[in-house]
C-alpha cells in the first residue's frame, strides 16, 4: 500500500488506525522569518485534517470545539511534503475526538519522515442552524 492510499501510514508512524487525510507542500507565501511555516498556517491545516473523520462519521457539518493537546515538535519549512494522519479516539452523542499527527518529509530527503505536530481535537456535529446533532453512526 502506498502512502497516498487512503488509510495508508508510514512505517513506525502514527499507529495502525491512523488514516492519511491530507497531504500538501507549503509555499513560500505560507512562511515567516525565512522559510519556516507559521503556527497559524499549521493550526489551520490541522483543523482541516482533523475534520475529515468527524465529517464522515456525522455525515454532515462539524465544528471544532476543543483542542485538548497541541504540540509543535519541529519546524515545517517551505517545500517540505507534509502528511496529516488522523485516528478516532472517542465518539460521544454529538461529538467526536480525533488524534491528528503531521509528518514532514524534508525537501531533498523524501522518504524520511519526521513527526512535526500532534493535536487532540474535538468536533461537534451541527445542523444548518448551528445546533448540535446526534451522531448518525452505523
Amino acid at each position: 500500500m502506498s502512502a497516498d492510499t487512503p488509510g495508508a501510514s508510514l512505517p513506525g508512524d502514527t499507529g495502525a488506525d491512523a488514516e492519511l487525510v491530507l497531504r500538501l507542500i507549503p509555499m513560500p507565501s505560507d512562511t515567516h522569518l525565512g522559510d519556516q511555516v507559521s503556527g497559524g498556517w499549521m493550526l489551520a491545516k490541522l483543523d482541516a485534517a482533523g475534520s475529515v473523520l468527524p465529517t464522515r462519521a456525522a455525515r454532515g457539518r462539524v465544528v471544532l470545539v476543543a483542542i485538548e493537546k497541541l504540540a509543535f515538535n519541529l519546524p515545517v519549512k517551505s517545500g517540505d511534503l507534509v502528511s496529516f494522519y488522523a485516528s478516532v479516539l472517542r465518539i460521544g452523542t454529538t461529538s467526536i475526538t480525533v488524534l491528528v499527527k503531521a509528518k514532514t518529509e524534508r525537501r531533498g530527503n523524501l522518504g524520511e519522515a519526521s513527526q512535526v505536530t500532534e493535536a487532540v481535537m474535538t468536533y461537534v456535529a451541527i445542523d444548518d442552524a448551528g445546533q448540535p446533532l446526534s451522531m448518525q453512526m452505523t
